[in-house]
């Protein structure tokens, strides 16, 4: 039998065969990572997607979070969650498809701005003794209307409905009244014993179980932002200009007078030919910005808000806040006794009366101080981090990053630091979440943040 010949083993290959065979290979090996990497970017592609997702904490007994389950327990041996201490998924949203893109907290009460398929609409969760989300009647034709809601419902808002797609741009809540803006108009409902709502008050008026739903008029058609305060409401529009009505007793509406006005007003003083770009008031003291970075206020200054142009405790009429050291003024935040602003470098100043931020010791500052970068992630491993957003509660705080991280400090009350307590936090905290932050919504006694996530 002949032997079996193996030219690999007989025959050395020359050099010029070596090198092609290894040039072969080497583009095998190129081709093949060349694959690989396709593969990879198309799973990334179509498994990468980040999904919204809403969470919530803080105050639970009112059901200003939604989660039905705190309130009503599906087991028997549970008992009901009054405090939620750390961020929690407002699954419901999840599960009917909806995706949340604004939100405003108001006294125990949330509003979302949302999208379902192609249908714009507004849900809302949490008391409603003033009707602040509308005439909700359960079971139907029964008479009986809800004073506390513990999971959304749609808001009815005229002109906005599955026939016609029109938006809701974004909505806003006060201590028992909400605004609307919308692509149909800006609409309020709720309390209006001091015009908040944008038309005069009615002696007597009752506010308990009634539809009193409402488009606000007097207002020019460009309105690009409503605020609402305590018991005031403020409007901006496109071209800068601010305009206000409700209670005026602190000096918050700017309109020079203290008395209530219901229909709205065009804000003048230092603001006046002045382009503003953002306003901000959470309880009777406001701050506006232009859009050349400059700062105004008006209103409340008992806590020293506004300590830097009065020394009074109110100020009617927009004053311009002589910042020092600040740079340029991107966005404020302007709480019960507390203020803030971020700059365009991503850097947040805090003054005021109360837990500011900076420690134990400093309870009171009269101008802006810089809280310390680092204390928001900026450090040698990550030296770009910087605040992308910020939002003030009626003592709290929260501040996002440029990595999508939210910090909190301020007065824990009810949890809703989302930090895991209830005492006081001093400096910032990051909140621990399955996702990234990108709005943050901080009430009197309850957050919202809404988050992208990949799980």
């Amino acid at each position: 039998m002949g032997s079996i010949i193996r030219p690999n083993l007989l025959f050395k290959p020359c050099k010029l065969c070596q090198s092609i065979r290894k040039a072969s290979g080497s583009t095998r090996r190129h081709e093949a990572r060349e694959r690989r990497k396709k593969e990879v970017i198309q799973l990334k592609s179509e498994k990468g997607t980040p999904a919204e997702r809403v969470y919530v904490w803080g105050h639970a007994a009112a059901g200003a979070l939604g989660v039905r389950s705190y309130l009503r327990p599906e087991r028997s041996s549970q008992s009901p969650v009054k405090i939620q201490h750390r961020p929690a998924r407002l699954r419901f949203m999840d599960e009917n498809d909806i995706q949340v893109y604004n939100v405003a907290c108001g006294y125990g009460f949330t509003l979302f701005a949302a999208k379902r398929r192609r249908r714009h609409m507004v849900l809302a969760t949490g008391i409603n003794t003033d009707s602040q989300l509308g005439y909700h009647e359960f079971p139907k034709n029964t008479g009986r209307v809800l004073d506390y809601i513990i999971e959304p419902v749609p808001v009815e808002i005229p002109g906005i409905s599955q026939d016609n797609h029109r938006s809701v741009l974004q909505v806003s809540a006060g201590r028992a009244h909400s605004v609307f803006l919308t692509e149909a108009g800006v609409f309020s409902q709720g309390n209006n014993a001091y015009g908040q709502c944008g038309r005069p008050s009615v002696e007597g008026e009752s506010f308990h179980k009634v539809f009193n739903i409402q488009r606000v008029e007097g207002l020019p058609d460009n309105v690009s932002k409503v605020v609402c305060g305590q018991d005031h409401t403020l409007f901006l529009t496109k071209d800068g200009k601010v305009y206000s009505c409700g209670l005026g007793a602190d000096g918050q509406l700017g309109l020079q007078s203290f008395e209530s006005v219901g229909i709205p007003q065009q804000v003048k003083g230092d603001i006046e030919g002045v382009n503003i770009v953002d306003i901000a008031s959470r309880t009777d003291c406001v701050l506006a910005v232009s859009n050349t970075g400059d700062v105004f206020g008006w209103g409340n200054s008992e806590y020293s808000q506004l300590a830097m142009v009065t020394t009074e405790t109110q100020v009617n009429v927009p004053k311009y806040l002589p910042f020092k050291d600040c740079g340029k003024t991107k966005k404020v935040g302007a709480g019960g006794s507390v203020c803030i602003l971020l700059n365009e470098s991503g850097h947040v100043h805090v003054w005021g009366y109360g837990v500011l931020g900076k420690g134990p010791n400093v309870t009171l500052l009269k101008t802006p101080s810089l809280l310390p970068p680092p204390l928001f992630g900026c450090n040698e491993l990550n030296p770009y981090v910087n605040v992308k957003d910020i939002s003030c509660g009626m003592s709290h705080f929260g501040a996002i990053t440029s990595v999508g991280d939210l910090y909190t400090w301020g007065k824990g009350k009810y949890g809703c630091l989302g930090i895991h307590k209830t005492e006081v936090q001093y400096f910032p905290l990051k909140v621990a979440m399955p996702a990234l932050t990108h709005t943050v919504e901080c009430g009197v006694d309850h957050t919202v943040a809404l988050c992208r996530s990949f799980a």
